[in-house]
């Protein structure tokens, strides 16, 4: 049941996109990826229109980005990159986990908001902002602008290699997030941007008006708190190994901002229901290689699609 009737349709998300340069023994692959562009092509695989507003060059690596997202019916509305398209170069670390190095296009991303843009951030039923660059006061002022009294899901997403500023990234993410839908943050984003204590974290959003926090904890699963409803979900657990954990929260944050696109829970029973199926499509999108969102539905397909980050 929701509160709220479809007063919109479908889905606009905010943030990055850019190509993976991924390093490793068999040589380097480049593949389309992007923390906000695997969530706008989540949202369609999870069937809900969905519109990515981001900086993308008039370049090679552009094209290809640009032909990702036609493949998998994204409308992407562009914003003029002076610095080309953004890349992230990527190897292993010691610890097996993805170490990002990021051009000058990325680290300087920026976003314009065409009457085009602000038009499909009206007619959206949900906006997602995702990879954000927060440390900027100026993006913030045109993100706030832009979105206006949008319903609002937002994952912080800082990336080491992005962050210039954190005491300002801090400030700019809490601005946006004060009173937004639903906000994810991780345990990753808890060390990075506060005191890495992710209970903490999740009580503090929620004094600043976020209506309701999902934390998740790796394997420990996710809790998910709003107004007289806290909820919990373990790891899914579904056939086949564990094969890449690369998207699996840009797939956690899709498949909840695909469960209220058309409106709110009113109960713990519906917001348990959206935690759960967040939590098997996270499972789902770890049994294949790279960031395309996978639902265990669509598993025995895994090796169709281009994957990214």
């Amino acid at each position: 049941m929701s509160d709220e009737s479809s007063r919109a349709s479908g889905a606009v998300v905010i943030g990055d996109a850019l190509i993976d340069e991924i390093r490793g023994d068999g040589g380097v692959r480049e593949l389309v990826g992007g923390a906000a562009l695997n969530v706008a092509v989540g949202l369609r695989r999870l069937g809900v229109p969905t519109t990515l507003i981001a900086m993308v060059g008039d370049d090679e690596a552009g094209a290809h980005i640009r032909e990702y997202l036609d493949d998998h019916g994204v409308t992407l509305i562009s914003s003029t990159a002076p610095n080309g398209s953004s890349r992230a170069i990527v190897e292993r670390g010691a610890d097996g986990e993805p170490v990002y190095v990021f051009n000058e296009a990325a680290q300087r991303r920026s976003i314009r908001y065409s009457e085009q843009a602000v038009q499909a951030i009206a007619d959206a039923g949900l906006v997602a902002v995702s990879c954000f660059p927060f440390d900027v006061p100026a993006e913030v002022d045109a993100l706030v602008d832009a979105v206006g009294e949008a319903r609002l899901a937002i994952d912080p997403n800082p990336r080491a290699g992005m962050l210039s500023d954190r005491e300002e990234f801090v400030r700019g993410f809490e601005r946006v997030a004060a009173g937004a839908s639903i906000v994810k943050v991780g345990a990753d984003d808890a060390a990075l941007l506060y005191d890495g204590d992710l209970d903490a974290l999740r009580s503090r959003l929620r004094a600043l008006g976020v209506r309701a926090v999902l934390a998740t904890a790796g394997s420990d699963g996710a809790t998910l708190e709003t107004d007289g409803a806290v909820v919990t979900a373990p790891i899914s657990s579904l056939p086949g190994p564990v094969i890449d954990t690369v998207g699996a929260g840009d797939a956690t944050l899709a498949a909840v901002a695909a469960g209220l696109a058309d409106g709110t829970p009113v109960d713990a029973e519906g917001w348990r229901r959206i935690l759960v199926r967040a939590m098997d499509v996270a499972a789902a999108t770890c049994r294949a290689e790279g960031g395309l969102l996978r639902t265990p539905e669509s598993l025995a397909d895994a090796d169709r699609g281009v994957f990214g980050s």
